[in-house]
């Protein structure tokens, strides 16, 4: 090809689904050039294969062509990526250091990433169009008058604007000859009828009666009329700290917003930590829009998730909620992004791309010239910093909503107060006589406990061998219900528990420590006439987690035991008493955030006493009362926990007054991996003195915290430095000196670590 020719070519840089550091270059044929463009799905190839990737970008070539350029081979139609999220993602994957193509399959829907990975022919990768669909009949109000129509019509059409929008099919089934009268209010434009697609959420199973907007707080009509300004798109980007105490009413706040959002004509994602844990905002939400409503979790079917991807591209949804994932959903007109629960390390995806939902929030809204509301009862210090450096403004919500007492939280001495009847110190005499109280007035009672199973560790008494988990380096757990199984909860791995010892023989197997499950059982023996229930892991999942709080809810448990599962954002009304098993657990983590993490638990946890009208009532058992995370959380007092942590932090020079990126390696061979963090670490380390990086410190390289999970050996290499720049281009220097080693070495680097194990 002459250089004449070479000029006027097209380009198109495409993200394939492999592990590959950027896009490829392809040519794009004169016969396609109309239809590539940024965010299509395209086939090209890869080798001798064929593969279906995405275009990032179209490009006029420069001079001559890239060597070896293929031709793209078609444009599949029917799913393209609106241009603005392409863009984002991009933006993303450079600055995580992720391959581009795994970072665009987070935005694909379901069936596309299914098809990406097995695809060998074009007939094979399904489209719109390729898959079987199944519409049903929906009865919408209409805002004209009602005129004379029969009783029973009248019935439906009351029911239908108290309701919103239903299925023609519920109306059947639950009114006699609703067909026929709702085709009169048809007739008189009182309703119309659209063909949707068949929604089978479990979230959407039941109706919800529709609901009012609340009269707001003085505060809260602060915070409302503050968004509504920054919604305006000529307003240009915002972001905001929506700091409010638990039941202070953060939510209607949401409400308002994205109900101005969709006044302006700009579409709404709202990222919560686990969607399965508040089936109760899902509700309010479905109450104040109706069913337009994208609810994207992992109970849905990939048949589900295609057909809300499908209504959120086209438009036809414009609020989607869900957890980190849901930050990717192709929302027509963004203008609004809201982070609940903020500083929830759930937000940090800890495999495959590790991105920060919360941090891509604000770049998403940003890019949109949107607005982002980060939401929390205690805020993270990267986010308070962000408002004390001008890029975030504070809204304040102090008091709850409802006028409601702050709980009194009340410290237990656990070196000093003994144990109670059971004669377990981790249920003192002052915890136990509180639930013997809140039971006497009919009263509900939530017991915190973060660590489940029924014992944590088993030990001989003979030897002191404690049970290890074979290929990892952590103590098995005992679970009870499950037959006497130890299980790893690193890897899986399980065994039964043995009768004696392996190493002495002795039959003295001691069972160490407390788990929900053994909680559960102590106090079924303890208060014989409650209904205990528990929620962990172990015992709800997806749908059963709404089963068990629907209990708690309709008062059927007096007594709820639960892992960090339980601090979520329930609204239990009738919970006046709430019991922190053992504050020092979250403590004694080798992580600077550990005070941090530990001080929102407590605060969070604390939060779900008192939210009736009763006033409630938390006690903190600890063996370290003098702990500055411990006092402030009994105080309610977060700001001084904010200064106090924020000093300590700055003089250390840990975040958000430095940036870190942590680089982990790991092998089945112990020197192998060793090695093999030593020569990143001297990467890192030679890059920092060749250049302008002296402000970068490099740490290790180390032994992980837990050394070895799964048979392979774990190591690590700590980079910090207060210049984002010359973190990366350090961190670069390590990416680029890992192609040197072993394939039987993985690697895997980290931008903004929030778990350090």
């Amino acid at each position: 090809m002459n250089e004449d020719v070479a000029q006027q070519a097209r380009l198109a840089d495409v993200a394939l689904p492999v592990p590959l550091p950027r896009a490829l270059t392809y040519l794009i044929p004169p016969k396609l050039s109309d239809a590539v463009r940024p965010g299509c799905r395209v086939l090209c190839t890869l080798g001798a294969r064929r593969i279906v990737g995405v275009v990032v970008a179209v490009r006029e070539s420069v001079n001559v062509l890239p060597k070896g350029a293929k031709p793209l081979l078609s444009v599949i139609e029917g799913i393209s990526l609106p241009d603005d999220l392409v863009v984002f993602l991009s933006r993303l994957a450079s600055y995580y250091l992720a391959p581009i193509g795994e970072v665009i399959r987070l935005a694909l829907p379901p069936a596309d990433k299914d098809a990406a990975e097995a695809i060998e022919e074009l007939s094979l990768f399904p489209s719109a169009k390729g898959i079987s669909s199944r519409k049903v009949r929906w009865v919408v109000p209409t805002d004209a008058v009602e005129t004379s129509v029969t009783a029973g019509a009248s019935r439906i059409l009351a029911h239908v604007r108290a309701h919103g929008a239903l299925p023609l099919a519920r109306l059947s089934a639950q009114f006699g000859g609703a067909r026929g009268a709702v085709k009169k209010l048809r007739e008189l434009g009182l309703v119309a009828i659209e063909e949707r697609e068949i929604v089978r959420d479990p979230f959407f199973a039941s109706a919800v009666a529709r609901d009012t907007e609340l009269a707001p707080t003085v505060p809260q009509q602060t915070a409302m009329n503050a968004l509504a300004e920054a919604l305006v798109p000529t307003s240009g980007a915002a972001t905001f700290l929506l700091h409010g105490v638990t039941g202070s009413g953060k939510t209607e706040v949401y409400l308002r917003a994205i109900a101005r959002a969709k006044e302006l004509g700009r579409g709404t994602i709202m990222l919560v930590p686990e969607i399965a844990l508040t089936p109760q905002l899902v509700s309010r939400f479905r109450a104040r829009f109706g069913d337009a409503v994208g609810i994207l979790h992992s109970g849905l079917t990939p048949r589900e998730r295609f057909d809300m991807w499908m209504r959120l591209r086209a438009g036809e949804v414009d609020v989607a909620i869900g957890a980190r994932s849901a930050l990717f959903a192709p929302v027509h007109a963004l203008g609004l992004v809201i982070v609940d629960e903020e500083h929830d390390s759930s937000f940090k995806q800890e495999e495959g791309v590790r991105y920060h939902a919360r941090d891509m929030a604000i770049l998403r809204a940003h890019m949109l010239g949107g607005v982002c509301v980060l939401g929390s009862a205690t805020p993270s210090l990267e986010t308070e910093h962000l408002s004390r450096t001008g890029k975030a403004t504070k809204l304040v919500l102090p008091d709850r909503a409802r006028a409601q007492e702050m709980p009194r939280v009340e410290i237990v001495d656990l070196r000093r107060i003994g144990a109670g009847p059971t004669g377990d110190r981790k249920i003192s005499v002052l915890l136990h006589r509180a639930i013997e109280e809140t039971l006497e007035k009919k009263e509900q009672t939530i017991l915190f406990l973060n660590r489940r199973g029924f014992a944590p560790s088993i030990r001989c008494e003979g030897c002191g061998e404690l049970a290890s988990c074979p290929h990892c380096t952590v103590a098995l757990t005992l679970h009870k219900k499950k037959g006497g199984t130890m299980r790893c909860h690193w890897c899986d791995y399980e065994a039964s528990l043995p009768l004696t010892c392996k190493t002495c023989s002795s039959d003295r197997i001691a069972l160490e420590g407390l788990g929900t499950e053994k909680l559960e059982e102590t106090l079924n023996a303890a208060f014989p006439k409650a209904i205990i229930a528990r929620l962990d892991r172990d015992v709800a999942t997806g749908k059963d987690v709404d089963k068990v709080l629907a209990r708690v809810r309709s008062r059927e448990v007096d007594i709820l035991v639960g892992t960090q599962m339980v601090t979520k954002g329930h609204d239990l009304p009738f919970v006046t008493l709430v019991g922190v098993i053992n504050a020092d657990a979250a403590l004694s983590i080798p992580d600077f955030r550990a005070s941090e993490r530990a001080f929102q638990l407590l605060v969070q946890v604390a939060g779900r006493a008192g939210r009736g009208d009763t006033p409630g009532r938390v006690l903190v058992q600890t063996y370290d009362p003098d702990h500055h995370a411990i006092k402030f959380a009994s105080r309610h007092d977060v700001n001084g926990f904010i200064e106090r942590e924020l000093r300590d932090r700055k003089e250390l020079a840990y975040p958000p007054f430095s940036r870190m990126a942590l680089a982990r390696v790991d092998s089945l061979d112990e020197k192998e991996a060793q090695d093999a963090t030593a020569m990143l670490a001297r990467a890192a380390r030679q890059a920092s003195r060749a250049g302008e990086l002296g402000a970068v410190t490099v740490l290790g390289p180390t032994p992980a915290p837990i050394a070895k999970v799964r048979n392979r050996f774990r190591f690590r290499v700590m980079l910090r430095s207060s210049s984002r720049e010359s973190l990366r281009a350090a961190a670069m220097a390590m990416y680029a000196a890992s192609t040197e080693l072993p394939r039987s070495v993985r690697l895997t680097l980290d931008i903004d670590p929030v778990g350090l194990l």
